[in-house]
């Protein structure tokens, strides 16, 4: 290995510590701070010693299972985005500008307007048939042309597509508000009240999500070349896609279920991630696996001070970041490479 390749290896080791610290502090801080704040020394003792009563009781019984569903909805939501952004080979895709999470918004609210689903086990899958729907006609779209995938319409037609579902959306809330009022906080993109009873049922699917995205890892290196030297280096193109769309289907539409259409996260975690990492899908996916919980938790603990002893949801402060960083993301002469 030459001295640039020896760096490279050690500065993805040092960004990997870095994130794993990270990551910790952000776990912390998300049980310490709240409508009452808790010491650290405290919160170390609660996780210790669970006596169920006092901050005990509002460390595990409160916080600790918000903070474990902020855990599972960032890691979905970042490999997510990095899927999408590796497959169209656009740097500025996520579930959320392709269109992912406004399809499985849009189906979860006809599943309980329509149907009647209210518990979260109607919910999952509902927002898996939207995620999924979506993304193959976002996909189909963007591979209608002779070139094959092109990033350009992929993301136009996610945009458009998601702006159609998300005024049907208003629209239905508008005409049922006895739905709107059940589901504002689900709508708004949030993690309060969310606990084990939430997060446990879509966590297979999670976890079958990112077992498909571990798959394909490498041959996203190979795609990333282009698809006729992806197949000349052995790498199955179509299978690959296939893959990598039932995992975006998974992940995005699991942890819309859970925590509602949370936006931003998927695009801005890979972008980091690359500065540390290089273009290397195996490493982008590793990184993305810590900074994506991280900042989500960041977004949800901003959420609760701005406003105490009220809330803003998770979704409005990961918005009020993500918009300034897409505007300079797409001002940038070189967006990152992938």
């Amino acid at each position: 290995m030459d001295s640039s390749g020896k760096t490279l290896a050690a500065r993805r080791f040092a960004g990997l510590a870095l994130a794993c610290a990270v990551l910790l502090v952000v776990c912390l801080l998300s049980v310490a701070v709240g409508s009452k704040n808790i010491p650290l020394p405290e919160v170390i003792d609660a996780l210790l010693h669970d006596t169920g009563r006092g901050d005990a009781y509002v460390v595990w019984h409160m916080r600790v299972p918000r903070t474990a569903v902020g855990l599972c909805v960032g890691v979905a939501l970042g490999v997510a985005g990095a899927l999408i952004q590796a497959l169209t080979r656009n740097p500025l895709a996520d579930p959320g500008i392709l269109g992912v999470n406004a399809g499985a918004e849009f189906f979860v609210v006809i599943g309980v307007v329509a149907f009647g689903a209210s518990a979260i086990g109607d919910d999952v899958w509902f927002a898996f048939a939207g995620a999924l729907v979506v993304t193959v006609a976002v996909y189909l779209i963007g591979a209608s042309g002779r070139g094959g995938v092109d990033p350009l319409p992929l993301t136009l037609a996610g945009v458009a597509l998601s702006a159609v579902l998300s005024g049907l959306v208003s629209g239905i809330a508008l005409l049922d508000r006895d739905t709107f009022d059940r589901m504002r906080g689900w709508y708004a993109g949030s993690i309060v009240d969310r606990g084990w009873e939430v997060v446990l049922p879509v966590l297979p699917f999670l976890c079958l999500g990112l077992v498909l995205a571990a798959l394909a890892a490498n041959s996203l290196n190979a795609i990333a070349l282009g698809d006729d030297v992806a197949t000349s280096l052995g790498a199955h193109v179509t299978r690959t896609r296939l893959v990598v769309v039932a995992a975006t289907t998974l992940l995005a539409g699991g942890a819309t279920a859970v925590a509602g259409p949370v936006g931003f996260i998927g695009l801005m975690t890979p972008h980091v991630a690359r500065w540390f990492t290089g273009p290397d899908q195996r490493w982008i996916l590793v990184y993305t696996l810590l900074l994506a919980p991280a900042l989500l938790l960041i977004a949800d603990i901003i959420g609760r001070v701005v406003l105490r002893p009220g809330e803003l949801p998770v979704g409005i402060v990961a918005a009020f970041v993500g918009g300034p960083v897409l505007i300079a993301l797409v001002r940038r002469a070189r967006v990152s490479g992938l």
